[in-house]
């Protein structure tokens, strides 16, 4: 593909960071994963990509959070995602990727996967690729389950290896408590130690193809925060728990601070409160902040990657 090298356009994109709210895990399979059952909300931390030719392809990366263990290498979801969208459209330029992070970095809220989405569409967007929203969510697919989230935005069921997604019809805006504090946790490591939990305890998954409490698609769709709180959970935070016995800690400090409702999310080591309000949830984030915890107030959900 030939186009005309513009070396001045620079494309901006912001994708949002997630949490669930909702996670049920299935028995491990033969292959060693497991399907999901998740609700996925996109909420107010982002992350910002912006894409340029340039002669070779390149990242940076900049951000209010800590940074220093973001890969620069092709290890980067974003730069693989900008070599997944040239590859698609046979397009041999290089690409420059400056990214600055306001997702915490390794903290389960899919700051990379945000990045990922961000790349494919400024490089889609760059190089005039013409790749579909479909496309793009193939290709992110490829980059892992978070990602096409990303695009996406929102708030989501997703089931199998949670890439399957479907738009949850929700009403109105939540307020979160989103703490990110030190010691991220392996996703594999969480997924493993769940296994074996339930295997020493004889504790089987409540069901063999998981499935979404409908409570919380009700609580969802009325816009109903103390019923949403009531009904979020995560099968991974018995694991979690289990490896970082400080979160029990911090959970239970959260709904004695006024959170309607508080648990890891994904595989951790954030935790997500929720509030009754806005004013509420910047309160229980002073409280937080106040006792040494890394605290963001932000709202949910917000829209997927998006030009700016």
């Amino acid at each position: 593909m030939s186009i005309p090298l513009d070396t001045t356009r620079r494309v901006h994109v912001r994708a949002p960071g997630k949490i669930n709210l909702f996670f049920e895990v299935g028995p491990v399979g033969e292959d060693g994963y497991h399907d999901v059952a998740s609700v996925y909300q996109a909420v107010s931390l982002y992350e910002d990509v912006w894409a340029s030719h340039d002669d070779t392809t390149s990242l940076t990366v900049t951000g209010d959070v800590d940074v220093s263990t973001v890969p620069l290498d092709d290890s980067n979801l974003a730069l693989r995602a900008a070599r997944l969208v040239t590859d698609a459209v046979g397009w041999e330029g290089g690409i420059r990727l400056q990214i600055h992070k306001g997702v915490p970095v390794a903290g389960g809220m899919g700051g990379g996967s945000a990045d990922a989405a961000a790349a494919l569409v400024a490089v889609n967007e760059l190089v005039d690729g013409g790749l579909s929203a479909s496309d793009l969510h193939a290709l992110g697919a490829r980059l892992g389950a978070d990602v096409p989230f990303a695009l996406l935005g929102g708030t989501a069921v997703g089931t199998g290896r949670g890439d399957e997604l479907a738009p949850a019809l929700g009403r109105g805006s939540f307020a979160w408590v989103l703490v990110a504090d030190g010691g991220g946790l392996s996703t594999p490591e969480v997924y493993g130690t769940l296994d074996r939990l339930r295997a020493d305890a004889d504790i089987a998954p409540d069901r063999a193809t998981p499935s979404v409490d409908p409570a919380v698609l009700r609580a969802l769709r009325s816009g109903d925060a103390a019923a949403l709180g009531a009904a979020i959970r995560n099968d991974l935070q018995l694991a979690a728990v289990h490896l970082r016995h400080d979160l029990a800690v911090l959970i239970d400090d959260g709904l004695a601070a006024g959170a309607l409702g508080g648990i890891v999310s994904g595989s951790g080591p954030t935790t997500a409160f929720l509030a009754e309000g806005t004013e509420q949830a910047r309160e229980l984030a002073d409280r937080l902040t106040s006792a040494g915890h890394r605290a963001h107030a932000v709202t949910g959900p917000v829209a997927g990657a998006r030009l700016l």
